[in-house]
């Protein structure tokens, strides 16, 4: 199911994981867009987060973590570098996002 607002289309889909295999469930809210476990992501919007128009498909490593808008650790995003295109993307954390895989990754 998708929600269209001003550049962001809302998708709460299921996926598995291409890094780790972990089966990725919808956060019921919002839009999920990285593996709990493992942070990585999957390069598939091109324009507009949720547009899915992205022709890349490469794995987007998480590189690093930038402050965002919101308080406390989900107040950071996880950028994305993709290993095929070089494209770098932020993500907004979410509440079951692995917080020692975050913490390592600094």
């Amino acid at each position: 199911m998708s929600q269209i607002r001003k550049n962001f289309i809302a998708r709460d889909e299921e996926f598995t994981c291409e890094k780790c295999g972990g089966n990725v469930t919808p956060l019921g809210r919002g839009c999920r867009n990285h593996c709990p476990t493992c942070l990585y992501s999957k390069h598939v919007d091109h324009e507009v987060p949720g547009d899915r128009a992205s022709q890349c498909g490469g794995l987007m490593k998480p590189v690093r973590l930038e402050k965002g808008s919101r308080k406390g650790y989900l107040g950071f995003d996880v950028v994305h570098y993709c290993k095929k295109c070089g494209k770098e993307i932020k993500n907004m954390l979410a509440e079951d996002d692995d917080f020692e895989e975050l913490i390592n990754r600094q």
